[in-house]
């Protein structure tokens, strides 16, 4: 590791202490003011995702800005999408649009146009903070604007932003969810442990949340939006993920009536997104092959394999 990557390394650690440091003391002392604080590091980006972007080539595409909910969102196509069917990418937390690119050319060469975006917050967008709710509007009014999909795939949270999406009424024929995030709860409470925050003002800050924007977690869980899609998916999930556990992709999978599961082990939660294998069992999905196992719920057993 080079001197420049070991000193980054050590000032994130520090700074991550010192925030852990924060949150533990400062819950006992202001425990509002903490509450208010995690909120906001709950919905802001990591700032290297507009540095990944920036830097990240664009092979070609055509991009554009979209004005949603007054954000500038930037988008990227690729092939048109007007006269080809096409494919919608929905990068996950602190990623970008031009993530896609390992999707891109057996994307092309299977003959669909795609179509990516940085989220708010997110790569050359505009914005500073987002939440589940926003990653799901944001992509129903991109898809809006390009028309019905033949697919949509989206990686952790732009995965369980493409399953509330349809369950919204989006426009796809098929969707390939990764490493998908199947609960907020759960998510508050992994940011909550990460940073020593206090299980109470972890609920505390989500119910701010919850007023603010006028939803309940209930709407955002994926038992309760899986049975309303009524396409095919396919849902990857690596079984050693550490950021958002294989479990909530079977969640996704027992729920959702015209689903599969495809479990990987040793790719953890990013680099299943990039892997070959992964993409070639995508396109096999979409062009109608049966990939991976269907999962089924009874009475006597919480879910088993078909």
């Amino acid at each position: 590791m080079r001197l420049a990557e070991i000193s980054t390394t050590v000032r994130n650690y520090l700074r991550l202490q010192l925030v852990r440091l924060t949150f533990l003391l400062g819950g006992r002392i202001a425990p509002d003011a903490i509450a208010a604080r995690a909120a906001r590091l709950f919905t802001t980006p990591f700032a290297s995702s507009r540095a990944r972007a920036n830097a990240a080539p664009t092979l070609g595409a055509r991009e554009e800005d979209l004005g949603i909910d007054g954000i500038a969102i930037h988008t990227y196509v690729w092939g048109d999408p007007a006269l080809q069917p096409y494919v919608l990418f929905a990068h996950g937390w602190s990623s970008h649009g031009t993530r896609v690119a390992r999707w891109l050319q057996p994307l092309r060469d299977a003959g669909y146009a795609v179509v990516t975006f940085d989220q708010a917050g997110h790569g050359r967008s505009g914005g500073r903070h987002t939440t589940l709710p926003d990653f799901t509007c944001h992509l129903m009014a991109v898809a809006r604007h390009y028309g019905p999909a033949a697919a949509v795939i989206g990686h952790s949270l732009g995965g369980a932003a493409t399953a509330l999406a349809l369950a919204r009424g989006m426009q796809a024929n098929s969707a390939v969810l990764i490493a998908p995030a199947a609960d907020p709860l759960a998510a508050v409470e992994r940011f909550s442990r990460l940073l020593w925050l206090a299980g109470h003002l972890g609920r505390r800050m989500f119910a701010r949340f919850e007023t603010a924007m006028r939803f309940s977690a209930d709407e955002l869980q994926a038992q309760n939006n899986a049975p309303r899609i009524g396409r095919p998916a396919l849902i990857v999930h690596d079984i050693e993920d550490r950021e958002v556990p294989w479990a909530e992709g079977e969640r996704w999978a027992r729920y959702w009536p015209q689903s599969r599961l495809l479990s990987t082990r040793g790719l953890g939660h990013n680099r299943i997104a990039d892997d070959a294998g992964v993409i070639a069992s995508a396109l096999r999905f979409l062009r109608g092959e049966a990939i991976g196992e269907r999962v089924v719920s009874t009475s006597d057993l919480p879910y088993g394999l078909a």
